[in-house]
């Protein structure tokens, strides 16, 4: 089932403490920028079918990556393209969104879609991979 873009906003606001929702608009727009970069194929598509038509887009932009990001990569490239962010705030951004887009996904998609992506992001999306 697609979220609606009041309930996923509202469901990062919520996460991610933010006072206003513009607040949460920001962060989930870079980060999932940042994410479509890094997915392909039908996992990419299936998870933008999950999400409402505005993050659907960005997420299906087709920008690529040059090289795939470590988690910690990602964050530091989340708090250079938010202004004021410092990677402490970048990581909690991060989070607060992919743990929204997480519960959006059935576990079998989250599974391939953490697969793609270098060690550590299963972190990001708050469910982390038994060692």
């Amino acid at each position: 089932m697609t979220l609606r873009q009041d309930a996923f906003l509202d469901h990062v606001q919520e996460r991610g403490e933010y006072t206003t929702r513009e607040e949460a608009d920001r962060a989930a727009r870079v980060v999932l920028a940042l994410l479509g970069a890094h997915l392909v194929g039908e996992d990419r598509a299936r998870t933008a079918a999950r999400l409402p038509e505005t993050y659907a887009l960005i997420l299906l932009n087709p920008l690529a990556a040059a090289e795939p990001l470590d988690a910690q990569r990602f964050i530091r490239a989340t708090a250079a393209w938010i202004e004021g962010a410092t990677e402490q705030t970048a990581a909690w951004d991060v989070s607060a969104v992919l743990s929204v887009v997480a519960d959006a996904l059935d576990d079998d998609l989250l599974q391939r879609v953490i697969l793609q992506l270098p060690p550590g992001y299963d972190l990001l999306f708050g469910r982390p991979r038994p060692v």
